[in-house]
């Protein structure tokens, strides 16, 4: 069974050659060969999803669990290739390619029943899952954590070839150390640190963020981006200013996106 659906932009596949796809063709649509092969190989991928505007270009599978989002296969432009990842709570947890169309529809059916990805993975050996996708599948808490090690750890290797990654690496060692900020999941965007309340993206911009400037000192700003907090002539100061510019009630980082955090 299909279902005409747009896919969503993150997806959106190139032209691929036609030619590459023989089995799509003469199946009619991407769909088509899809649900041709699960059928061969016993697999069930229940209501498929369609591009209205090009069927042989893309096709997607719903999922039975709440929080993954329906994933979308694209193709190869240049070469054979089934491309897809998934979703869940704004945050990519599995991705891939393969050539083969019956690897792909297993990897699909094991995302559309809610198999953990250590699971995913033993099915289908092609898709890639990240040290930071599984700990957000153990949950907000463990992702902010890995999240912060992760982050830390690449300022580091930076900070011996970059002076503004030395410099951010300064005020993350302290933010890191400071409980109310430790507990949001950060991210640096053009050396600036940011911290975000919300583990998915789109993230909150509702916390301060710290600039390191081209003349030692720092500027915070925030939550907007055009206001400035302050100025700072050390990583402390700059950090006492975050922390100063709080929201009230700022608590842990949680799952989820900052759509998912305002009222409807």
């Amino acid at each position: 069974m299909t279902s005409n659906a747009t896919p969503p932009a993150r997806h959106e596949p190139l032209p691929a050659d036609a030619s590459l796809y023989p089995d799509l063709a003469s199946a009619g649509s991407f769909a088509g060969a899809l649900e041709a092969v699960a059928a061969e190989l016993g697999l069930s991928l229940g209501r498929l999803l369609v591009d209205d505007s090009n069927p042989l270009r893309t096709a997607g599978v719903e999922s039975t669990v709440a929080d993954r989002e329906a994933c979308w296969i694209s193709l190869g432009s240049v070469e054979r290739w089934f491309i897809f990842s998934g979703w869940s709570m704004g945050v990519q947890l599995v991705s891939g390619a393969t050539q083969d169309l019956g690897e792909m529809a297993r990897a699909l059916e094991a995302w559309r029943n809610g198999l953990r990805l250590k699971e995913i993975r033993e099915v289908s050996p092609f898709v890639k899952v990240t040290e930071l996708a599984e700990a957000h599948e153990k949950g907000p808490a463990e992702a902010v954590a890995v999240k912060w090690r992760l982050l830390l750890e690449g300022l580091r290797r930076d900070s011996d070839r970059r002076e503004l990654a030395h410099r951010t690496l300064k005020v993350a060692e302290l933010a890191h150390a400071e409980p109310q900020l430790r507990q949001l999941l950060p991210f640096t965007s053009h050396w600036s640190l940011h911290f975000t309340t919300c583990t998915g993206f789109p993230y909150s911009w509702d916390v301060p963020f710290i600039d390191p400037l081209s003349d030692g000192r720092y500027r915070v700003c925030g939550p907007s981006r055009g206001r400035v907090i302050g100025e700072a002539d050390t990583a402390e100061h700059a950090i006492a200013l975050v922390v100063g510019g709080l929201p009230a009630n700022c608590g842990p980082a949680v799952a989820g996106t900052v759509n998912d955090q305002q009222p409807l």
